[in-house]
């Protein structure tokens, strides 16, 4: 293992093999494929199926701060193989769920407690742990992953219905997840060093201890954005295939839009950590809010097919780039000593929005018959995620060694002092 994580390359190509079958990929994204046919066995409307989804997802941001202080005490390799094992148990599980609404929702919230480890965490603090100058990039080829997922995995389990039905789905996508990122973990991840710092040593790394980051308002604006970009993406993306066919169009044409998602995850991913490395953070994370926001005022504009497929195009940009900057900002503006508990309460964050945006397009659906409203409220939100953005300082308390990434600020920032 010492050998292969000499070149930190390894790490990014494990960490993209083991996100293709991620929490977010399966936890959200397979839901859209597998709504509707759960929904015929058991006669149940899209808004209980969504409070799956969010209770899930809740479960799943409950659990992610008590897995990120786990991997920042016991390495990432034991506390993430573990989670794998789980999550793919918990997967295969459902397909034992019985037509009751109360004790479906109780399994889908043990998956998403499981979820919590094979999340894009583990894998953001073995990168962060080994680049430096090459950060962003890094992180930004370590999560196209989920958008290879986002583009293979709903194709996946709508075969895997098509041939077994969504029990022999679940069973299917379990074996999946468990087959694709064991492997991945066990032989490429492994603990990092970076300038000869061991995993023992951690705690000398340069940053804040986690709870003097929550204290600070930069934290709170990032949380604030966090939420808002998840609630708008992951709840236009959910329901885009029940939205599609609603607009007539066959459910395996629909498939392959929601499956072209994937690609506008990757280039989000691949552009914006490019972009990292050469500019001011909060001002790439700026844009790539308000592409998404041209996506959804697309979808309110048009039942074109073909503007349906652009406008969620542009919400997947949003989606896309997101996680890059949870781990990126966090890295610049709190250091990496609390780097995995830290990045914990960033994606519970996230996670939560991931969940609740799903359940307000399902309750704006089952209440008006149309996701009109709740496209229209997503709007708004995004607007003020980029505006909260603004309030983040001009420079990086942490910034890259030996190659300043900002101008430099005459004021020391209290982030850096208070480390």
């Amino acid at each position: 293992m010492g050998n292969q994580l000499r070149n930190p390359w390894w790490i990014v190509l494990g960490s993209v093999l083991g996100l293709i079958v991620g929490n977010v990929t399966v936890l959200q994204f397979s839901a859209s494929v597998l709504m509707k046919p759960i929904m015929a066995e058991f006669g149940w409307n899209r808004s209980m199926l969504s409070a799956a989804v969010m209770l899930g997802s809740l479960c799943s941001a409950a659990a992610t701060p008590i897995v990120g202080r786990l991997i920042d005490r016991h390495g990432v390799k034991r506390v993430t193989l573990v989670s794998i094992t789980l999550f793919a148990l918990s997967i295969a599980a459902m397909a034992l769920s019985p037509g009751v609404a109360a004790v479906f929702i109780g399994m889908f919230s043990v998956l998403g407690l499981f979820s919590a480890g094979q999340a894009p965490l583990p894998y953001a603090k073995s990168i962060a742990a080994v680049f430096d100058r090459q950060r962003g990039l890094a992180m930004g080829i370590a999560m196209t992953g989920v958008g290879l997922g986002t583009a293979l995995v709903p194709r996946l389990a709508q075969i895997y219905v098509d041939n077994f039905g969504w029990r022999g789905a679940f069973m299917a996508l379990g074996a999946t997840v468990f087959v694709v990122a064991f492997p991945a973990v066990a032989l490429l991840i492994g603990e990092p060093t970076r300038a000869g710092v061991a995993r023992a040593a951690a705690p000398q790394l340069p940053g804040l201890e986690a709870k003097a980051v929550v204290r600070t308002p930069e934290f709170w604006v990032m949380a604030f954005v966090f939420l808002s970009i998840p609630i708008v993406a992951n709840g236009t993306i959910v329901h885009l295939v029940p939205l599609l066919t609603d607009r007539g169009i066959p459910a395996q044409q629909a498939v392959a839009i929601f499956s072209s998602i994937g690609a506008s995850l990757i280039v989000g991913r691949l552009v914006c950590g490019y972009l990292l490395d050469r500019f001011f953070a909060p001002f790439v994370a700026i844009a790539f809010i308000l592409i998404p926001m041209a996506g959804v005022l697309t979808l309110l504009a048009s039942n074109d097919p073909a503007f349906t497929t652009a406008g969620a195009v542009m919400v997947g940009l949003g989606l896309g780039a997101e996680v890059d900057l949870i781990g990126y900002l966090q890295s610049r503006y709190f250091g990496l000593r609390a780097f995995g508990q830290v990045y914990g309460y960033l994606f519970a964050v996230f996670t939560v929005g991931s969940g609740v945006g799903p359940f307000l397009m399902a309750t704006a659906f089952d209440s008006t018959g149309s996701y009109q409203a709740a496209l229209m409220g997503f709007v708004v939100v995004l607007a003020l995620a980029a505006l909260v953005m603004l309030r983040l300082p001009r420079s990086y308390p942490f910034p890259v060694q030996h190659q300043p990434t900002t101008k430099p600020n005459a004021n020391p920032s209290p982030l850096r002092n208070a480390a």
